[in-house]
């Protein structure tokens, strides 16, 4: 039988990316104790008001269509999260979607041919890949050095726009290295888009997850890039609400006139109901972005507090997000090898580098979603596991 190429092109950007996360689980489920450090899973809590205000909403009946866009009332309280960034948003700049990922997969989708090229620093979320490669462009990579925090540098995009560039992706807080974007740095990455006439797609699910003395900025304040950049986001992480899947774009009107059919194509519409309560998150005054920053920030210090017993580890700097990057190269092993024999000889699940880019071959990635006593114990499984295969003086 024959299939379609999309079916080709994510043929391995699937399940396989997150193997040592599906390993983990599969021994846990047979009895085995697990530390599982491999998913963004708030360990907080969806706050109880925000469950009641979409079980009140399904009871009064909120459960049938919507429209493409997305509720009125919730794309009001869009337009209102927004308008300090950019006092002309309107609701024509707003279109709801199922999540984050749904609306980056509209978004690109939206914005490139096949064979035209998307510029996204490396490492990246395991699957941007995917959504550029589903219509057939390619991931052109800008390499994130641990030396430079992962910050994106103005020279290393410049040196990595093509003739094939269409769009720049921006993820500030980013996952997965935890790095932040200041305002300085994106006006000159913007530079560099106006100069090539590129799309910036910022994703910025992370916007509330920061625990430095730093301010989030973002592309969508900068007057001169907003006709060109799209917003992509959602509840999932500021509010510990991943699974009811709520999230949004936010651009250009024409942009957006000519999205909403793809939109529609897609889903036609959010869930009256999770529409409901995600207005009531962005309108309400809750406290749980707070409090997993203050877990997340803890547990940032818990980590680089081990690995100063370490001598062949090292971690890069981390300003929000729920993730850190440790770079294990001086163990002789690479991120998968490290990843695969931590799970294998220490009941550790972390996600190897490989998972996230390229340039991310000798880093692997922890999350910072556990609690602090489990953390700890799994950082000494960390260390033990590293001076085991410094002893041995060969990798795995």
């Amino acid at each position: 039988m024959r299939y379609a190429g999309i079916t080709e092109r994510l043929a391995d950007l699937g399940g396989e990316k997150w193997a040592i996360h599906n390993a983990g689980r599969a021994r846990m489920e047979a009895g085995e104790e697990i530390i599982e450090l491999t998913i963004g899973e708030p360990d907080i809590p969806t706050d109880p008001e925000l469950i009641r205000v979409c079980h009140e909403s399904m009871l009064r009946g909120r459960t049938h269509y919507s429209n493409g866009r997305g509720e009125s009332g919730l794309l009001d309280a869009i337009v209102d999260k927004y308008k300090p960034m950019h006092p002309g948003v309107t609701t024509d700049h707003v279109l709801a979607f199922p999540g984050t990922q749904t609306a980056l997969y509209a978004v690109i989708t939206a914005l490139v041919e096949e064979g035209e090229g998307v510029l996204i620093g490396d490492p990246y979320y395991a699957t941007y890949e995917g959504v550029v490669r589903a219509p057939g462009a390619v991931v052109e990579a800008v390499p994130l050095k641990i030396e430079n925090g992962f910050i994106m540098q103005p020279d290393d995009l410049r040196a990595a726009v093509t003739e094939k560039s269409r769009v720049l992706v921006l993820n500030s807080p980013h996952n997965p290295t935890g790095a932040l974007l200041d305002r300085e740095t994106i006006v000159e990455l913007g530079k560099i888009a106006c100069e090539h006439d590129l799309w910036i797609v910022s994703d910025e699910v992370y916007e509330d997850l920061i625990f430095v003395d730093e301010e989030f900025a973002s592309p969508l304040e900068i007057e001169e890039l907003r006709e060109r950049t799209i917003i992509v986001s959602s509840i999932s992480k500021t509010y510990a609400a991943t699974g009811f899947r709520s999230g949004w774009a936010v651009g250009p009107v024409e942009f957006c006139t000519k999205l909403l059919p793809i939109s529609e194509t897609i889903l036609f519409g959010n869930q009256p109901f999770i529409a409901d309560m995600t207005e009531a998150a962005l309108r309400g005054t809750f406290d749980t972005a707070e409090r997993m920053c203050r877990s997340y920030s803890a547990r940032v210090d818990l980590i680089m507090r081990a690995l100063e017993k370490s001598p062949n580890l090292k971690a890069g700097k981390v300003s929000g997000g729920m993730f850190i990057m440790i770079d294990v190269a001086d163990t002789g092993l690479d991120g998968e090898q490290f990843a695969w024999g931590l799970l294998e000889e220490q009941g550790v699940a972390i996600m190897p580098g490989t998972s996230f880019g390229e340039n991310a071959k000798t880093l692997v990635r922890v999350a910072l979603t556990v609690p602090d006593d489990i953390l700890s114990e799994a950082m000494k499984r960390i260390n033990a596991f590293a001076a085991s295969r410094a002893a041995a003086g060969a990798p795995a």
